[in-house]
């Protein structure tokens, strides 16, 4: 659907990158290599990006970093609309309910650094979890957003050490019990 409201393949890749995570930094080289797009075309994007206000940007050292605006008054709209696209409104609607103890849903690996990927990882900190629900339900879910989706579970004490040694960009809080 994505596609076919924008046609550049590189503006899609710029804007799952930086709006999916907001704590997602870059600099240029870094995402051509990681879209495998040359330089040029990265940059032409980067630079409306930012003419546009969406994008920020940092000298950090010899480097331009880039970072989304989450001030700019789109940023909620265009974050929610790259969530609808990739089908986490689906993974927290019909996973997350029902599942016993659940305090916290992540997104890990690709998507939470705002690569697209055709595996969608998720860390779900539970005290239990009714993972037999769970494999049926990722499984119905996989069907309606035609992803893949990996998970693993943890107690909160596990996930403070591994959130320890996390950049705060690999973890995306999709989820979090109130």
């Amino acid at each position: 659907m994505l596609e076919t409201l924008i046609t550049s393949k590189t503006r899609i890749k710029i804007l799952l990158r930086f709006f999916i995570n907001s704590k997602s930094k870059a600099y240029l080289r870094n995402l051509a290599q990681d879209f495998n797009e040359s330089t040029n075309a990265v940059r032409e994007e980067l630079n409306k990006f930012e003419e546009a206000g969406l994008l920020n940007s940092m000298i950090d050292g010899n480097k331009k970093m880039y970072q989304a605006n989450i001030e700019h008054p789109l940023f909620d709209d265009i974050h929610n609309i790259l969530m609808k696209h990739i089908g986490f409104q689906h993974i927290v609607e019909n996973v997350i309910h029902k599942l016993g103890d659940v305090k916290k849903v992540m997104v890990i690996g690709d998507f939470a650094k705002g690569i697209d990927n055709s595996i969608i990882d998720l860390l779900f900190v539970s005290g239990s979890l009714n993972r037999e629900y769970l494999t049926k339900l990722i499984s119905k879910t996989e069907n309606m957003i035609k992803r893949k989706i990996r998970y693993l579970v943890m107690t909160e004490e596990e996930f403070r050490h591994y959130s320890n040694d996390q950049h705060p960009s690999e973890l995306l809080l999709l989820w979090e019990e109130k």
